[in-house]
Order: structure tokens, then C-alpha cells, then sequence
């Protein structure tokens, strides 16, 4: 049996040739059309070299290029190594030196042209005419290359909160499994399911709950090359999505925008909508829900889990702010930091999350050491997250390890008062760290974004949290900002906020 992810459009292809794989407004390109396309652009990359094994780096924002691109690769038994369109010479150039990869396609720009030829990486641009230019002229690729199980498809950088970024090598066993627990036991897709493509595809969590399972089932993806929430707003109601899928950012962001219209727009075509990538505020879901009709399941992953672990299942019981349970093929539990078992699950000892199963990475790309650090000698990944589980099974994310505040020697979970933050109407967005203390080793600051027409203080919110929380925990500053850095995928980088 070829295992290699590539059979799968290929086998939706063959079922569903005249459906709709990709929408972009005006544009829509039906799975016999993308099949074509990647035959015919496998067949140009392996005029210029690319076979199995070797690394094709793609640069490219949510426009129908990706996939063509990532399948084509795949086809080939090549590795695909999905990069930030917004990222700078420096960047890319590490990543494509560290990969070693073959071919960088990217959109035109001087800073993709100087990486790539510092690097000696061939250079393959994709503009406005998208892949015109490489889909003709070469011999189509008919066969797709023989792939095991444990080879590696895809490199995917981590987002180096400390030091360089990995590249976590998920296998084709890895995102096959996955997307298959993903389809079938979370999202129920089938081919007449719409899908809300505005998470980033370079990013595991578009690629895999989006992209790939929309493929492998025959669902169509619509793409936002980049999320504008009132722009998502419009294609859902247009394109009548059935399945929104997005970060907590994102949810608070298409509030806001529904704010700002003149009506409620009608989301009522969705009948799920799932976020992950960072724990989703409370007051969020439930603004969210009461204001759209909309369900919301919140689900856990990581990079290096391809990237589902845990979630909350439709056919279950939903449990509000929690991640849900481990998914099929995979275990989870909670350790203390000398490595022992947290045990019993009373719903409120903190463990870190360590996660073993089918979805685990193979390992960081030429980096053992850093491999070692996180995947113990039992096959357990230590995803440096804090959580707490219950009776019934489910956790609930307190926080990340290198997050949690230690003030006077008590440890503060910043989520607890950013949960806290949110409940105050005049705060959009709220984020909490801790920064340095003579005394106390580390105090709690708060940054905070103000409800458009709002004028809270901070002696305001230092009051309203104070009056909920433990003395120890409240914020003793609160800084007002216009807006939280976020990463490509509307995750708050709090490393910005300290400043490292």
C-alpha cells in the first residue's frame, strides 16, 4: 500500500471530479481541475531535479497555489516545508538553509530573492497569474511516488518561543491518521460540507483540519488569503460555510466586526464551529454563541501532534472551557515536574500535558538533542502545557510552563486573569504576564485592549479584578494598547509583551 498523502486528492478526484475543491471569490476550481494542476506541476518540478525526499519550501499566502504546490510535492515523494509569506530575508534564509530545501516558491519580492539566492535555492514566483507559467511545457506525473508510512511529508518550524525554530517532521502516517480522526469522529465532514479556509494553510492547524480534510472527503475549501473578519463574515454567508474553523483572536475579531455592521450578519449555515491554537476566553464563546446561534468545540494540538490531541466531541458532552478528551489514537496525561504521574483526577492539581500516539512527530529535523529533551524513552511528548483534568476525563489548559507567573513564590496561571479581564464590557482583548520584581521575583502586568466607545481605567480593571481574585494575583499595572501582537495565526505572542 502507498501511503503517501497524495492518494488522497487524487481518490476525491476520481469520486467527485465536477465538485468544487477551492473557492476564492470568483474563482473556483473543482478537484478534477486541482488534480490536472498537480500532475502537471509535479511534472515541472521534477524537470528541475525535485524527487523523493528532497525539500520543496512554500512561501505562499491561502490562494489555490498552495495546495496545487503541497500535493504536487507529495506527489513526487518530496517534503513539503510550509513558511510565513510575511517573513523577512533573515527568516527565510534560516529556514531554507536548516531544511536544505530544493525550491522555495513564493510570491514576487526582494526578500524571497536574496534568501533564496544566498541559500543557492532555486527560486520559483508566484504572482498575480498564479502557476500559468508552470503548468505547461512538462509531462504530467501520473504515478504518485511510493511513500511508507514513517516518511516524513511535511517539515513544520515551530514558532521558537525560545531560540531558533524546529522543524518538526510529521510523517505521512502522522497527518494521515489525523485528518481521518479529525474527519470522522470531530467534524463529521462529508462532500457537501463548505469549509472556512481563513486559518493560514502554512500553518498545521489550517493544513491539516482544513485543507487536508476537506480534500480527503470532497468538501469544498473557501479561501481568505488573509483573515479579515469582516470579510469572513461576508464568504460565510455567501459561500453558505458549513464548518468555521479559528483561533480565539479570531472569534473575538468577528465579533467585533458584527459590532460594527449595520445588522446581524447570518451565519446560520454553520452547524460547527471549532477553535484551537490557544485557549478561547469564556466570555468570548459565549458572546459568540448567543450573538451567531453557532456552536463552538474547542479542541488542543500542537505542531509536533499533526496537530490534534484532544477535543471536545460533538456527539458528547460538551464541557465549556475545557480541551475535551484525547482523541482517537492518541493518550494524554498530566505530570508533576519531577516526572511522576499527577494522580488522582480531582479537577484541580496542575500537571504538564505529555501526549503519546499515532499523531506524535518523528522528531526534530537534524536535531536529536532537542528531540530528546521532549519525547521521553516511553514515547510520552512533554508539551510544556499546564492543565488540569476532572472526574470525567476532560482537561482544562491553565497555561503554558514558560508563562506561569511565580510572585513571592506563589504561582499565578496569567489565563486565570485574563478570564477575568474579559468579563469586564469594556475589554476587547486582554493579555497578562510577568515581568521582573526586585522583591518578588515577578509581579503581574496586564495589556489590554478598549472596546471601541469605551473609557475604563486602569484603576478600573485593577478593581474589577481585584474583587474576584486572590490578593496575590490581581494585576498591579495595566497598560493600554491599540492593538496585541499576534502571530500568523492570531495567537498573542506575549514574548513581544516582555519585550524577549
Amino acid at each position: 500500500m502507498n501511503a503517501n498523502l497524495a492518494v488522497n486528492v487524487d481518490a476525491t478526484a476520481t469520486t467527485h471530479p465536477d465538485r468544487p475543491a477551492i473557492i476564492l471569490d470568483d474563482l473556483v476550481v473543482t478537484y478534477g481541475d486541482l488534480v490536472a494542476s498537480v500532475r502537471q506541476l509535479a511534472g515541472w518540478l521534477r524537470d528541475q531535479g525535485v524527487g523523493p525526499g528532497d525539500r520543496v519550501a512554500i512561501m505562499l499566502p491561502n490562494l489555490p497555489a498552495f495546495p496545487v504546490l503541497y500535493f504536487a510535492a507529495l506527489r513526487l515523494g518530496a517534503v513539503v516545508v510550509p513558511m510565513n509569506p510575511l517573513f523577512r530575508r533573515r527568516e527565510i534564509s534560516y529556514y531554507l538553509q536548516d531544511s536544505g530545501a530544493k525550491v522555495l516558491a513564493a510570491m514576487p519580492g526582494e526578500e524571497a530573492e536574496a534568501a533564496a539566492e544566498s541559500t543557492g535555492t532555486q527560486l520559483m514566483t508566484v504572482g498575480p497569474e498564479g502557476l500559468v507559467a508552470y503548468l505547461q511545457g512538462s509531462e504530467p506525473v501520473e504515478e504518485i511516488a511510493q511513500r511508507a508510512g514513517d516518511d516524513t511529508a511535511v517539515i513544520l518550524y515551530t514558532s521558537g518561543t525560545t531560540g531558533q525554530p524546529k522543524g518538526a517532521e510529521l510523517s505521512h502516517d502522522n497527518l494521515r491518521s489525523n485528518l481521518v480522526t479529525t474527519t470522522e469522529t470531530l467534524l463529521h465532514l462529508d462532500e457537501t460540507d463548505v469549509v472556512m479556509g481563513c486559518l493560514p494553510l502554512f500553518h498545521v492547524f489550517g493544513m491539516t483540519c482544513g485543507m487536508n480534510t476537506a480534500f480527503t472527503t470532497g468538501a469544498a475549501l473557501t479561501l481568505i488569503p488573509r483573515f479579515d473578519p469582516a470579510k469572513a463574515l461576508e464568504v460565510i454567508q455567501r459561500d453558505q460555510v458549513t464548518v468555521f474553523e479559528g483561533v480565539p483572536t479570531m472569534y473575538n475579531a468577528l465579533l467585533a466586526a458584527a459590532a460594527q455592521a449595520e445588522q446581524t450578519p447570518d451565519l446560520s449555515s454553520l452547524r460547527l464551529a471549532v477553535s484551537g491554537g490557544a485557549s478561547l476566553p469564556l466570555e468570548v464563546m459565549r458572546r459568540f454563541e448567543e450573538t451567531f446561534g453557532a456552536t463552538i468545540l474547542e479542541g488542543y494540538g500542537l505542531s509536533e501532534t499533526s496537530p490534534v490531541a484532544s477535543f471536545n466531541h460533538p456527539d458528547r458532552e460538551r464541557k465549556a472551557g475545557s480541551i475535551g478528551i484525547p482523541v482517537r489514537g492518541v493518550e494524554m496525561k498530566l505530570t508533576a515536574p519531577d516526572g511522576s504521574d499527577v494522580d488522582p483526577a480531582d479537577g484541580e492539581t496542575v500537571g504538564e500535558i505529555c501526549i503519546r500516539g499515532e499523531n506524535i512527530m518523528k522528531g526534530y529535523w537534524n536535531k536529536p538533542e532537542a528531540t530528546a529533551e521532549v519525547i521521553d524513552g516511553d514515547g510520552w511528548f512533554h508539551s510544556g502545557d499546564l492543565a488540569r483534568r476532572d472526574a470525567d476525563g476532560f482537561y482544562f489548559i491553565v497555561d503554558r510552563t514558560k508563562d506561569m507567573i511565580i510572585r513571592g513564590g506563589l504561582n499565578i496561571y496569567p489565563r486565570e486573569i485574563e478570564e477575568v479581564l474579559y468579563e469586564h464590557p469594556a475589554v476587547a482583548e486582554a493579555a497578562v504576564i510577568g515581568v521582573p520584581h526586585p522583591e518578588l521575583g515577578e509581579e503581574v502586568a496586564a495589556y489590554v485592549v478598549r472596546r471601541p466607545g469605551t473609557a475604563v481605567t486602569e484603576a478600573d480593571l485593577v478593581e474589577h479584578v481585584r474583587g474576584l481574585v486572590a490578593p496575590y494575583k490581581y494585576p498591579r499595572t495595566v497598560t493600554f494598547i491599540d492593538e496585541l501582537p499576534k502571530g500568523a495565526t492570531g495567537k498573542i505572542l506575549k514574548r513581544e509583551l516582555r519585550g524577549s
